[in-house]
């Protein structure tokens, strides 16, 4: 399991008949340029289920010697490579799978019976597996038959002895390597003790030189001690940086409507992207691969990331009480963006010092993303689709807080407003959001910066009893947004977006093309609402909006 694995667990999701299969084994030759290389060491990171494991269950199957992956690799993209017979199962390879591996000491922790003198802790436990597959192996078995006191080995001993002697090297896979500090982040002792560990495997020379390459996946970039990397010689690449392999974090929006292109899927590409991309990392959009998989095998767009993640974190963060963060965790719920500066992150779950820190572990957990300004450190951060913010909406609304806070009351003001056919209150509450929010981010200057206007004050008030509709074919055209109940007594909403033309052309564009046809069987009253938003300054009511409300039914 942890020494030369075969390459069953990798066979299985590429030869999955459940789950699509994208083809990203060409991450493998990218890797062919760290090899026995002073780059050599390598992190990779990204938030929960966005293909950590089957990355590093991929390049196990490929290099370990104990696998036999030919025919396995031989029709994806890496057979291509020049290098690909030369490298091929041809590696030591120690795979060290952090879940499974705590899975195994809880269980040992529990029985006294097979306790070992020495072995107290996690980290004590991982070394004691590790050290025992390598003693054990055919490889090397003989040559720790003159060790009594193999058991008693550290890993790096293990390790350098091999070297020593043998002059072999290894490549260690470490998938989830960040569970530490994620599920004993109060432990500092046994934090302290792994980040040790790695050191000196690591950093230190003589660890160092038994590795042709490390490659480390988890959530959490590399942790700092005061202002420096513990591990300051690893290539960090994360959510905040990507780059140059933007394209491995995610499915790319081509690969997607590969995938919504199938013979076998009925879900159109637009549904896959408002639910699972806007994760824009520099110029590639990335989809969560998890999500994109699950609806496909269920025909059905929803959150999944429920399912996967618990929202302690966010609560944890929320409650820290920040100044201005639960404001600020509304308005991008709501739509908006916010700068945050990434620079005092220390990359874990307990120094969060204040709201920049909140945010930008948000970004490593997959729950916001963000667009760079230049080089600097200052992120533009957003909520990325459907998913998550209807995920992070159903739990910030737990709160008690959550309806006393003013964006939450002016949503469902301008929601009232909307149902009680009060236009003016409606066109009023439109010129208070685009003025007073982070709104203007957008340039505000087309329909399309309207609608994010509107979607704005709206979100929060309907966000659990209505399925918002964008673009929307209708009747004979196209239906800007549709606010679609899910129950019976509440009205269907239609809603036409005109910019410096008039909100009675906007009614009337929803009559002549007849958007509320698919809806008149329903027993839900209907509203036809236009807005329209003033820019000709020649006009008195320059840089306002205009509503206009009626009840079809």
């Amino acid at each position: 399991m942890i020494f030369n694995p075969n390459n069953e667990q990798f066979k299985i999701i590429a030869k999955s008949k459940s789950f699509p299969y994208i083809d990203k084994s060409d991450f493998i030759e990218k890797t062919f340029e760290f090899l026995n290389e002073e780059k050599r060491f390598m992190a990779f990171t990204r938030p929960r289920r966005f293909g950590k494991t089957v990355t590093a269950s991929m390049l196990s199957a490929f290099y370990s010697k104990g696998a036999d992956s030919e025919d396995l690799f031989s029709n994806l993209k890496i057979a291509n490579s020049s290098s690909f017979k030369e490298y091929l199962n041809k590696f030591n390879v120690i795979y060290l799978d952090m879940n499974s591996i705590e899975g195994e000491f809880e269980a040992y922790s529990k029985r006294e019976k097979l306790h070992i003198e020495d072995v107290d802790d996690l980290i004590d436990y991982l070394q004691y597996k590790t050290v025992l597959e390598i003693c054990d192996s055919k490889e090397y078995k003989q040559f720790f038959n003159d060790h009594p006191l193999t058991d008693s080995l550290s890993l790096l001993e293990c390790l350098t002895s091999i070297h020593k002697n043998t002059n072999d090297q290894f490549i260690l896979i470490m998938d989830e390597w960040d569970l530490v500090y994620r599920d004993y982040k109060n432990d500092s002792v046994l934090q302290e003790k792994f980040i040790d560990l790695l050191r000196a495997l690591f950093k230190g020379t003589y660890g160092a030189n038994c590795f042709s390459f490390v490659y480390l996946t988890g959530i959490l970039p590399i942790k700092k001690y005061n202002s420096q990397s513990a591990l300051n010689n690893f290539a960090e690449y994360n959510m905040l940086n990507p780059e140059p392999f933007e394209r491995f974090f995610g499915f790319t929006n081509d690969e997607v409507k590969g995938i919504s292109t199938d013979i076998n899927s009925s879900l159109e590409y637009s549904e896959l992207e408002k639910w699972y991309d806007g994760y824009h990392l520099n110029d590639v959009e990335i989809f969560n691969p998890n999500s994109v998989c699950c609806a496909v095998r269920d025909k059905k767009c929803k959150s999944y990331w429920s399912d996967t993640a618990s929202f302690e974190q966010v609560q944890l963060l929320l409650n820290m009480n920040f100044e201005g963060i639960k404001d600020d965790m509304l308005s991008l719920i709501a739509g908006n963006s916010i700068t945050v500066d990434t620079q005092t992150f220390q990359n874990d779950l307990v120094n969060i010092n204040n709201k920049n820190d909140a945010f930008c572990l948000l970004i490593c957990l997959g729950y916001l993303a963000c667009i760079s300004y230049g080089t600097g450190s200052l992120r533009s951060v957003y909520i990325p689709n459907d998913e998550i913010r209807y995920s992070l909406l159903s739990n910030v609304m737990q709160n008690s807080w959550y309806k006393g806070m003013a964006v939450v009351k002016r949503s469902f003001e301008l929601y009232q407003a909307t149902v009680s056919l009060n236009a003016t209150k409606v066109a009023g509450i439109f010129d208070e959001i685009h003025n007073n929010t982070d709104i203007s981010v957008l340039a505000y200057n087309n329909e399309e910066s309207l609608t994010y206007c509107v979607i704005a004050g709206y979100t929060l008030s309907t966000a659990d009893r209505y399925i918002t509709r964008r673009q929307l074919q209708a009747g004979k055209g196209v239906a800007d947004i549709i606010y679609d109940p899910v129950m019976p007594n509440l009205p269907i909403i239609i809603v036409e977006l005109k910019y410096g033309i008039s909100a009675e052309e906007a009614i009337e564009q929803i009559k002549q093309k007849n958007y509320a046809a698919t809806y008149l069987e329903r027993p839900n009253p209907i509203l036809l609402v236009g807005i329209n938003y003033i820019n000709d300054p020649q006009k008195d009511n320059y840089k306002e909006h205009q509503c206009i409300i009626e009840k079809l039914k």
